[in-house]
């Protein structure tokens, strides 16, 4: 039975509760009074309503509950715990690597400082140590980061923030250990590895070189019907190409073979029509009309926010060449990272060095010289197509923050502003497709214009498509029957949302044409 003891009051006020029950009373004390409370309502367990109000969501408290390093159910206590330390130790590998081929004494002990910043790094990650503010090293997303930290997650520690937060945290504390030095400001401790994947990607690199260094053309005597389903045939197929070659994503595939690289990066037409059934939230059609449509207003503009370099921008930059071509869009933009970001992020030199290798590089010792001019062909189109301004490559300090995507609109306005007169924004990749919704647990079912919030229903906001392979726990838009799907996944292939097996691809219709507000 539970009972409250209490103070009995004068002048017959109400009792006051006391915290300390059996406890002895002192001499002069006033008497007690206990209530035994038998006959009143259980206790009830309450839970919190979700998704969140507006409100009440912050990047410690995400519109679901958030994946967390320390939930082992996840992949997030996987990543915290094994992933990022084994990723972190490779890069400090590879930092020394590069200082034994060093001759300058000043370069060595310049270098020498970074790896001791990044054995404390190791330190930190590895004794889940609090998240202290980033240091003023002059990058344009210091203040950024700052505020965020001392606003959400002041005395967070690696495995208590949201993961996705904790673990863009690491990342930039690593840009950190080589940024506030003299010489090795831009060192890339993954560009070793990015280079060496795309090497070992020679059947798929010359599988899409060998279709399509010559320019794109109709065959002759094709109706207008013909060739309107022509392309939709091609933008289809091509869509799906751009789709699965998110595979290659070098924070997942850390010691991976040459052959198993070649088989995800299968590229044939029986492999696709296979993998369609793979895509789980499929707007494929519904991205064509979009698409059509904006080639029936005399074409327009279309914006890739990237994802990993090497063979997955390879098969971005064959897809946005199409989108020329076609007169499905007029000017491409494409955004990367300022600096070297969750392992294989695409930078401005991971760009430059894919599109100069292509014309002037012998990275295919074996390949045949029609295979190797098929490439040299297709990298000149593009070069040129840069200098025509049809290709622009930029790269905003927002992407390389904590925040989300839902923050887009009130911490990077400019940014918003941006996208906003783009017809069409593809946000590639698992990273990004946790940026937009926020990572957190939301059903399976969750519609994705809901789950990707103000990036849906703001003023201005742009028409979105995210090509995703799955590679982590967050799921949504498969749909009214969603939440049973991901059920017989769980039961009949646990893992399935980290094998890269299956996809999506969603599609929000956003807010265009309206005027952008900000607060």
């Amino acid at each position: 039975m539970s009972s409250i003891s209490a103070k009995s009051e004068p002048n017959g006020a109400e009792p006051t509760a006391v915290t300390t029950k059996g406890s002895r009373l002192s001499p002069g004390a006033p008497p007690r009074v206990t209530l035994h409370l038998g006959h009143l309502p259980s206790k009830t367990n309450m839970s919190v309503p979700y998704p969140r109000s507006p409100s009440r969501v912050d990047p410690n408290n995400p519109p679901w509950p958030a994946f967390r390093g320390y939930h082992r159910y996840s992949f997030a206590h996987a990543t915290m715990g094994v992933r990022l330390p084994t990723i972190l130790g490779k890069a400090i590998d590879d930092a020394s690597r590069t200082l034994n081929e060093q001759s300058s004494e000043d370069l060595i002990i310049d270098l020498a400082n970074c790896l001791e910043r990044m054995d404390q790094l190791m330190v930190d990650l590895s004794g889940n140590a609090k998240l202290r503010p980033i240091i003023d090293d002059a990058e344009a997303d210091v203040s950024l980061w700052n505020k965020e930290i001392a606003k959400y997650f002041q005395g967070k520690d690696f495995m208590n923030a949201p993961w996705l937060f904790a673990e863009a945290y690491k990342y930039r504390r690593l840009h950190e250990c080589f940024s506030v030095s003299k010489y090795w400001k831009d060192y890339d401790v993954f560009y070793r590895q990015k280079c060496d994947t795309f090497s070992r990607s020679a059947e798929a690199v010359f599988e899409l070189s060998m279709r399509f260094a010559e320019p794109f053309s109709h065959a002759a005597n094709l109706s207008d019907a013909e060739k309107l389903d022509a392309d939709r045939l091609m933008f289809l197929e091509l869509t799906q190409v751009c789709l699965w070659g998110n595979s290659t994503d070098l924070s997942l595939l850390i010691n991976m073979s040459e052959e198993q690289i070649k088989s995800l990066q299968s590229t044939g037409g029986d492999h696709l029509a296979a993998t369609e059934k793979n895509i789980l939230g499929n707007h494929l059609n519904r991205l064509w009309e979009t698409v059509k449509s904006i080639r029936e207003k005399t074409g327009g503009r279309v914006d890739f926010v990237l994802d990993n370099a090497g063979f997955e921008l390879y098969c971005d930059c064959v897809y946005a060449d199409f989108l020329i071509q076609s007169g499905l869009a007029k000017q491409i933009h494409f955004h990367g990272k300022r600096y070297p970001w969750f392992v294989s992020d695409v930078t401005r030199k991971d760009w430059e060095w894919l599109l100069n290798i292509m014309v002037y590089g012998h990275l295919f010792p074996k390949a045949t010289e029609v295979e190797r001019e098929s490439l040299r062909r297709l990298g000149e189109r593009w070069k040129q197509y840069e200098r025509d301004g049809k290709w622009v490559y930029e790269q905003h300090p927002f992407w390389c923050t904590g925040y989300t995507f839902w923050d887009l609109h009130s911490e990077a306005p400019d940014l918003f502003l941006h996208l906003s007169r783009s017809d069409l924004v593809f946000f590639k990749g698992d990273l990004n497709h946790r940026k937009l919704t926020y990572d957190c647990h939301a059903p399976a079912s969750t519609p994705f214009d809901v789950a990707i919030g103000p990036m849906a229903s703001a003023a201005g906001a742009p028409r979105i498509c995210s090509l995703r392979t799955i590679k982590s726990d967050v799921v949504v838009g498969l749909g009214d029957d969603g939440d049973l799907i991901a059920k017989k996944l769980d039961d009949d292939e646990p893992g399935w949302k980290i094998s890269g097996k299956y996809a999506v691809v969603l599609l929000s219709d956003g807010r265009p044409g309206e005027k952008v507000r900000f607060a």
